[in-house]
């Protein structure tokens, strides 16, 4: 078995920082490009497409921003647990659209923060597979306690990176950049639970599975 690749704890933070602001980066942009157009027209329907053009974006924006806060950051104090129902809020926000319907069958209950930040992770993961949409299941691994996740992907054009193996068990060769630090990440956490993570292409479904 590869011996697992440690990420100095600055370019740890800096890569996550990187991929934060990826997420933001289009929402973002869209309510900047909003407003303009609110300043340099006078037609009151581009003015009513602009207005509904920012709107969407900031609450696009907004989702995001709570997404992150509980994927990658800090969210309560040092042991804290977090509602698993905040996490389902948050995930159906970001995930859930006209393409990707989100089949939470997790129970509402408390869990140690690590193991919902690798939840949404897993999830993040899933959702990556199905770049046409399609339909995310997650729930657990079994009877188990605690037990782990299993969240399976199926829509069209299903794939899988073919570095995410390597990067989520923590044995990829070459160095992690922004585009591989969010496998490798959600890896870390599945270690810091203890638990192995697994992403694995099959002919009808993408697996994401931590046990």
């Amino acid at each position: 078995m590869a011996d697992t690749v440690a990420l100095d704890s600055l370019d740890l933070a800096a890569l996550l920082c990187s991929r934060v602001c990826h997420d933001l980066i289009s929402p973002v942009g869209a309510i900047v490009n909003g407003m303009e157009v609110l300043e340099e027209t006078n037609d009151e329907s581009t003015k009513t497409f602009a207005l509904d053009l920012i709107k969407r974006s900031a609450n696009q924006a907004s989702a995001r921003l709570q997404f992150c806060r509980l994927a990658f950051g800090a969210a309560g104090s040092a042991g804290a647990e977090i509602d698993v129902g905040e996490a389902e809020t948050v995930a159906r926000g970001f995930i859930e659209d006209d393409k990707i319907a989100l089949s939470w069958l997790l129970p509402r209950t408390l869990m140690p923060k690590n193991r919902v930040k690798l939840l949404l992770n897993m999830l993040l993961l899933a959702a990556t597979s199905i770049p046409r949409g399609g339909t995310i299941t997650v729930e657990d691994t079994g009877s188990d306690t605690p037990s782990g996740f299993r969240i399976s992907a199926a829509g069209g054009a299903m794939r899988v990176s073919a570095a995410v193996p390597a990067l989520v068990a923590g044995t990829n060769e070459g160095p992690v950049d922004a585009h591989g630090i969010q496998p490798y990440y959600a890896g870390l956490l599945a270690r810091t639970c203890g638990l192995s993570l697994r992403v694995e292409a099959q002919p009808e479904r993408v697996l994401v599975v931590a046990a």
